[in-house]
């Protein structure tokens, strides 16, 4: 993974301007601190144009306003200013599908999370682990006890034939598979408005409609969930309901771009445990027709799509190095050729990983998607950080609190010392990273070990 140079000098200037204010009054006599971040180049995250010369206005933690430099309100307390003069500031980044709990090891999954803090990540969405582990690490990234993104999780339902899968045991042990409240076996006896209220009790913002389900029930699933509040996200294709049934369904996201691929041929696999791959025969080059339909349709009911392109592009290369492994279910150049027609289509897509780099990355697993949409998609650097921020706030369910640099929202943003939107590689200038009002200076990371990452499975 490439590294940016070390930039002692700049690093050492922007430390050195953090306190260059006047003093604070005390939290008892004054409330949340105000923090002043200074002459900044923003791109704020909704998709619009870089401003130059901003001040973010940061109170606790939340942002209080954004205004041109100097123009922030006068109040008689006085404020901490941080001189971001020549700095870029962006929203911080979402990864929308991690993976850190299964089974749990909670050294690696606190390690992952700092690299990913330390790297402008501010919110991850674990898309299926044991949720007892996954539960206690949101606790305590939201106390900010540990270094880490806010989390949000699942509750996984899946048809009875997926819960032979080990995974299931790795991640809800002491449960018979399919019995765990966030591993739910479901079939057509089931009591659908128990299920999710079960879901519902794990504290997971939403359900993950797996695999091995019919068209029916993926509809009564999402009904129900929605009504009773969650938010209901799904692989692409759920074997043996199409894509095109999904998403007709109402679920809120689909993971996977390479899934929706079966739309096309002419014949669904029964199963999710039948990994024939996709018959890349049947996608038309360039654009799809029956994948254009399908887009259409997602971009009219609003569904994200949690493309994951760069998962199939780096395993297809580990793979082309191993003569006895398995094929994927796409191939890289089928995954490019689906996200590119989905982004052309206007369709929204998120940052979603489902890897994990061991020790020798120093950058969060996210940094590879954001590259696969700008260079092999083609994406412009400045929507793929609206990809990165509003679009992950919006598939998570919460954009009114992060995803863009806005007042009243959560002061999450990445501090970088060259512009990304000269060259998306650029997110690699991390200087800081604010989350809820809380500064994590990248001068203070510690590395992942080895040894943190070999607790893991």
């Amino acid at each position: 993974m490439l590294k940016h140079p070390a930039r002692p000098a700049t690093a050492a200037m922007l430390i050195a301007s953090f306190f260059l204010s006047v003093p604070v009054a005390s939290a008892e006599e004054a409330g949340p601190v105000r923090t002043i971040y200074a002459d900044a180049t923003l791109i704020d995250g909704t998709g619009g144009p870089a401003l130059e010369h901003q001040d973010i206005v940061v109170e606790g933690e939340r942002i209080l306003a954004v205004v041109p430099h100097g123009e922030a309100p006068q109040e008689a307390t006085p404020a901490i200013i941080v001189n971001l003069a020549g700095r870029y500031v962006m929203p911080g980044l979402i990864d929308t599908h991690v993976h850190m709990a299964t089974p749990p090891a909670p050294a690696m999954a606190r390690a992952m999370l700092r690299r990913n803090l330390y790297g402008g990540v501010t919110a991850v969405r674990d898309m299926a682990d044991d949720v007892r582990s996954v539960a206690e690490l949101a606790r305590e990234a939201r106390y900010a006890e540990i270094a880490a993104p806010d989390i949000y999780y699942v509750a996984l339902f899946a048809g009875r034939p997926f819960f032979a899968d080990p995974r299931v045991a790795a991640a809800s042990m002491g449960y018979a598979p399919g019995t765990a409240p966030w591993m739910q076996a479901i079939d057509a006896e089931t009591d659908l408005k128990e299920a999710v209220m079960l879901a519902r009790g794990t504290g997971a913002t939403a359900i993950k409609i797996y695999a091995d389900l019919p068209p029916e029930l993926v509809a009564a699933i999402t009904a129900e969930g929605h009504r009773q509040g969650l938010r209901v996200w799904a692989h692409s294709a759920v074997f043996p309901t199409r894509p095109a049934e999904g998403i007709d369904a109402g679920v809120d996201t689909v993971s996977h771009v390479c899934y929706l691929a079966y739309e096309a041929g002419p014949a669904m696999l029964a199963a999710y445990e039948d990994r024939t791959p996709v018959d890349e025969a049947y996608l038309e080059q360039p654009e799809d027709p029956v994948m254009a339909g399908l887009y259409a349709s997602m971009l009219d009911k609003g569904t994200i799509l949690d493309a994951t392109g760069s998962l199939f592009v780096l395993q297809e290369a580990i793979r082309k190095a191993d003569p006895h492994a398995k094929p994927l279910r796409c191939t890289g150049a089928a995954t490019i050729r689906l996200t590119r027609q989905a982004w052309k289509a206007g369709v929204p897509i998120s940052t979603g990983t489902d890897t994990v780099s061991g020790a020798e990355s120093d950058w969060p697993d996210v940094f590879d998607e954001l590259v696969f949409l700008a260079q092999d998609v083609g994406m412009p650097a400045l929507e793929v950080i609206h990809s990165a921020t509003d679009v992950g706030a919006r598939a998570i369910g919460v954009e009114a609190e992060m995803g863009t640099v806005a007042p009243g929202k959560l002061a999450n943003f990445v501090v970088l010392a060259d512009d990304p939107l000269a060259d998306i590689q650029n997110i690699r200038s991390v200087e800081m990273t604010v989350k809820r009002g809380a500064q994590y200076r990248r001068a203070d990371y510690v590395p992942v070990t080895e040894a943190e990452m070999a607790d893991g499975n």
